[in-house]
């Protein structure tokens, strides 16, 4: 129902194996696709992908640090040269909308299409369509931050065909009106779509947070998910060293959390450089696999993730 892909995963700065800030999100609804964080090179990082920033619905940015958003006038410049023409959401931080505006005019960037900016400061719903909703929440960083709660539901109506069948109504066209919700006149009499058909509702949901000091921020949002993406930039060693002051999350502190809440799938990313070799990806698996027992995974550049509606999750890997 939900499809993930991952187009960056380093915190910071980029590395020779991962980019900065970048996740995709496609569901089984169609084409059209969201773009949490645009950090620098994230559209070298699209270019590697089936997506097209024709189907480019809205661009949700966590917070205006640049590994999360250096990259967005250099992508909506690239959908305006590919000839893109329907509007775009920009849903941001006001400080983000706030350099995109003198970036544009700074640069003499022309767009030939609308970009919608929805500011973080009011309700949380900032994005719906008619089987998807994105919920902003707040999170605790250096800067305003913020996580994105994304619900896909899908509807599918099955016929009672054994019912229509023993009142002689043989299929065909009124078994398809039926089934898309128009009645049917039927020997004098009309057939309520209600009364023939069975309607089942899948939904799933994912929480993709920005970078954040306190992931128990996000308990709401993750009631009733079936997946936690969320930075570990840090082992907790690594954090006790540093300090408070980058205002980041370790691998144990989202561990204990998403033990805590639940949660039965967790990936990690926002990796910091030090940690960015195999001893340093071991340690952070070990951190969370002490703390967390559903299913972990760290993420890599271009790994692709499916979440389907049994809230299960498979991955390919780059």
């Amino acid at each position: 129902m939900m499809k993930l892909t991952f187009l960056g995963t380093s915190s910071g700065t980029p590395t020779r194996h991962r980019n900065v800030s970048g996740l995709a999100v496609q569901t089984v609804l169609g084409a059209d696709w969201v773009l949490i964080d645009c950090g620098e090179g994230t559209q070298h990082r699209v270019l590697q992908t089936p997506l097209s920033l024709n189907d480019l619905a809205a661009v949700c940015i966590t917070h205006v640090h640049g590994d999360h958003c250096y990259g967005l006038p250099g992508l909506l410049a690239s959908a305006g040269m590919n000839k893109r023409t329907k509007p775009l959401k920009l849903i941001a931080p006001l400080p983000v909308w706030q350099w995109f505006e003198a970036t544009r005019a700074l640069t003499d960037l022309h767009l030939p299409y609308e970009v919608e900016h929805v500011n973080l400061d009011g309700p949380s719903l900032v994005y719906e369509v008619p089987g998807v909703c994105i919920e902003s929440h707040a999170l605790l960083h250096r800067v305003p931050s913020h996580a994105y709660r994304v619900q896909v539901e899908t509807r599918r109506v099955r016929l009672k065909a054994d019912a229509l069948r023993a009142i002689g109504l043989p299929p065909g066209p009124a078994w398809r009106a039926l089934q898309t919700g128009e009645d049917v006149p039927f020997n004098g009499d009309v057939l309520r779509s209600a009364d023939y058909t069975d309607a089942q509702v899948e939904a799933v949901a994912a929480v993709m947070g920005g970078d954040n000091a306190e992931p128990a921020l996000l308990r709401d949002a993750c009631k009733s998910a079936q997946l936690l993406v969320h930075e570990a930039t840090f082992t907790q060693d690594a954090l006790d060293k540093v300090g408070p002051g980058p205002m980041h999350s370790s691998a144990r502190l989202l561990a204990e959390f998403a033990q805590a809440v639940e949660v039965p799938n967790l990936i990690l990313t926002h990796f910091s450089a030090r940690h960015q070799n195999e001893e340093g990806m071991a340690a952070l698996m070990a951190e969370t696999q002490a703390c967390y027992s559903g299913h972990a995974f760290l993420a890599n550049d271009l790994d692709v993730y499916e979440l389907d509606g049994a809230g299960h999750v498979t991955v390919t890997r780059a």
